[in-house]
Order: structure tokens, then C-alpha cells, then sequence
């Protein structure tokens, strides 16, 4: 096989340029600013770094970079890149991500990040980017403090990443708004964002086979039967407070030795597993049945266990990968991302 070629900073950027370029524009045709500046400027935020729109707003008349490496024209100010990023629907930014997929297959660089069952690992978690007892807008979702009535508006977003165990960068993909529609009585949901995200990654990229990796605040039944819909894989942290028939299971299983208990050594370190195939969820649905994975990381003075459900038969020579793959969920905080 070739190695993969490479692709550089400036192709990147071109490709996230050329399609900003096509964002529709809903303002009058003699409007001064161009809204693919102020997309490339949100983009150059985020990708130097700044902890603000104010402190991105001290750099704009200095650091040349924003026009010889980010192709801006015209760098807007903070206020006028809130007011025409505001308007432009999320929907509207999917064809850049989907272009930089298209690029990176074409040059073989999603090919080391190939999983089991030639699948591609994608870790889904939520996560809020804005909060405010003050600012808000009809999308915001509403926490009412039950005390004092005080509402804190706030918006949240689901975001799903290509991962791989052996690599430092991970690949984003079209995160998934989690909003009140206008009119809406109620605030969305991690739940309903889950299936909207699955529905649209199995159309964005129809070829691709998926195994989905989350926290221990996913493993539903409604869930993993969107995910199997889709005919993705999973791997999904569960905790025994939460799924306390399903440990109840594996217990009885272990005490009948029904279980495979293995220990790998690694210099000071024993990676110690236990592992069933085909027990239930839970009791509400026991039709749904899924394979169980138990490990510890056993360190000179401390031991750290973690678990997960999974649809991938778990082997003593699967049950490493596995517990790579299902381990990154919590640990993208300390990940770089690319592009």
C-alpha cells in the first residue's frame, strides 16, 4: 500500500476558503463586509487560539497571518462578525466539512485511521458554548432555577470527531445543534441531537462504516438501536449505578466462571479484562442484547476501572483495541483536533 500524501496547511485552508465562498448570503448585494472574511475569521479564532472575540479583535490590524495565511480581505471587528455569523444557519457550513472529507480520503490520509472491521472510531459527546442570565435568543435551551425562578439561557451543541488509538489529531465532523426550534415549549435534547447527528453522518458519507464511542451517559436502548440502524458499531461506557442489571448479570456470570479473564502486562503496568458476549441491557428491554468489557489499569499504587457495552464479539486479542477505542471518549479535552 502507498503511503498517504500529504496535505498541507495552505491546501487546507484553500479548501475551507473556497467553500465559505459559497455560503449563501442573505444580506443586500452592496453590503460592505464579505461574509466569507467573517467565516474565515471565526475559523482563524478558533485556529489561534484566542480566548475571545475581544482579545481576536486586538490582533486585527496587526498580525499579518490573518491575510497572507488565512486569505482574509478584511478582517470585521468583533461586533461584526457576532452580527453575521448570527445569521447564518449551521446547516449552511456542512459542505465544508464535506469537501475536507472528500480531500482527505483522495489522498489516502483517512486511511490510518482505519479501526476494527474496517470501521472509522468516532467519539460523540456534548458540550455548551454559550450561557448567559441575560443574553438570549429563541433557540437558547432554558435551565429555571427551581429556588428563585432565575433563568439561565444557554446553547449546546453535539460534536462527533474521527479518532484513532495509535494518533495524536482528530478528524471533526458536522456537529449537530442541539436548539429550541422557534415556537418549541420545550428544550431540545442530547437524545433527539444523537439521532439527527447518526441520520446525518450515515447520508454525508453512505460508503463509510462507523464505530461510535461515547461516556457512560449514552447506553440506552433507543440509542444503540438508532446506532445499529445505521449499521455502525459502538462502544459505550456504562457504570454499575446506571445499569445495575447488567452488572448484576456479569456477577452471576463470573461466580459460574462464564467469564474470560485475561491479564496483560506492560512494563509496571497490568491491563487486567473480563469480558462476557450476550447479556441484556437492562430488564426494560431484554431482547437487546450486547457484549460486556471490564478493565482495570493497574499501576504501582493506583488502579483505575473502567467498563463498556459493545456489538463487537470481545476476544482476548480484540479486547486491548477495544479498550483503546472506548477510552479516548474522555480524554479528546487534551487532544489536538485537524483540520
Amino acid at each position: 500500500m502507498s503511503a498517504p500524501l500529504s496535505l498541507s496547511a495552505d491546501v487546507l485552508l484553500g479548501i475551507v476558503r473556497a467553500e465559505f465562498d459559497q455560503v449563501p448570503d442573505q444580506r443586500a448585494e452592496n453590503a460592505s463586509l464579505d461574509l466569507a472574511d467573517a467565516l474565515m475569521s471565526g475559523y482563524a479564532l478558533f485556529a489561534l487560539k484566542d480566548p475571545s472575540l475581544l482579545a481576536f479583535d486586538e490582533r486585527r490590524t496587526t498580525d499579518r497571518n490573518l491575510h497572507t495565511i488565512f486569505k482574509i480581505g478584511q478582517v470585521p471587528s468583533d461586533t461584526q462578525m457576532r452580527t453575521l455569523l448570527d445569521e447564518v444557519e449551521p446547516a449552511d457550513l456542512r459542505p465544508v466539512y464535506q469537501r475536507l472529507h472528500r480531500a482527505l480520503a483522495t489522498r489516502g490520509q483517512l486511511r490510518p485511521y482505519v479501526f476494527l472491521a474496517g470501521s472509522y472510531l468516532v467519539s460523540v459527546d456534548g458540550t455548551g458554548y454559550f450561557s448567559s442570565k441575560n443574553v438570549h435568543c429563541p433557540a437558547c435551551q432554558q435551565k429555571v432555577n427551581a429556588k428563585t425562578g432565575e433563568i439561565t439561557y444557554h446553547h449546546q451543541l453535539l460534536g462527533g470527531v474521527i479518532i484513532h488509538p495509535d494518533l495524536p489529531q482528530v478528524i471533526p465532523l458536522m456537529p449537530e445543534p442541539i436548539l429550541r426550534i422557534d415556537g418549541d415549549a420545550k428544550n431540545d435534547c442530547e437524545r433527539n441531537a444523537a439521532k439527527r447527528f447518526l441520520d446525518q453522518l450515515a447520508t454525508d458519507y453512505p460508503k463509510r462504516v462507523f464505530t461510535i464511542t461515547e461516556d457512560a451517559l449514552s447506553p440506552n436502548a433507543p440509542h444503540i438501536r438508532e446506532i445499529r440502524k445505521h449499521g455502525s458499531h459502538f462502544i459505550l461506557g456504562v457504570k454499575e449505578g446506571d445499569h445495575a442489571h447488567l452488572f448484576e448479570q456479569v456477577a452471576r456470570a463470573r461466580q459460574a466462571g462464564r467469564t474470560t479473564e485475561s491479564g496483560v502486562p506492560e512494563g509496571q503496568t497490568v491491563h487486567r479484562f473480563s469480558f462476557i458476549n450476550g447479556v441484556a441491557l437492562n430488564q426494560s428491554h431484554p431482547d437487546l442484547w450486547v457484549n460486556f468489557i471490564e478493565y482495570w489499569e493497574i499501576r504501582p499504587g493506583k488502579t483505575q476501572h473502567f467498563s463498556w457495552v459493545t456489538d463487537f464479539t470481545v476476544t482476548p486479542s480484540n479486547a486491548m483495541p477495544l479498550m483503546r477505542g472506548g477510552g479516548l471518549a474522555g480524554k479528546l479535552r487534551r487532544r489536538p483536533s485537524t483540520p
